[in-house]
């Protein structure tokens, strides 16, 4: 365990001394003895190492999935950001993306079961439209 040390310095001053700003006091202030240090040394701790792996939490954490989304991912459990990751493979693998508009999917019929029945879907849509297929 790694320990590391600091030291902080201030001035404190009483209530009578508080015109310290006025640049031509702080000599006076200073010569009069009215300025008091303290110095306080801070030890700061390495923190716990890591013990192992935790578990994946929100869209990480495996869910289990409709009977359509199986049918297109091939999994009974998967995290929503592999389900997304598959989802764009299978588009990617079949073209199924519009040639003039790249951002449009032209569904097939594996995606229109998952998409609601529609036949063009917005890529910003997709995340919107599988959230049903997650149990």
């Amino acid at each position: 365990m790694a320990i590391s040390s600091g030291v902080f310095s201030t001035a404190f001053l009483s209530p009578e001394t508080a015109s310290f700003l006025i640049p031509s006091l702080r000599p006076s202030l200073i010569a009069s003895g009215n300025l008091r240090m303290v110095r306080t040394v801070t030890l700061a701790t390495a923190s716990k190492p890591a013990t192992g792996k935790r578990e994946p939490r929100g869209i990480r954490k495996p869910r289990p999935v409709s009977p359509e989304m199986q049918a297109l991912v091939g999994v009974p459990e998967i995290p929503r950001t592999q389900a997304l990751k598959q989802i764009w493979a299978y588009i990617k693998e079949h073209n199924l993306q519009d040639p003039e508009n790249k951002k449009v999917i032209v569904c097939d019929e594996k995606l229109k079961k998952i998409f609601g029945g529609k036949d063009r879907v917005g890529f910003l849509e997709i995340a919107g439209l599988i959230s049903p297929h997650f149990l």
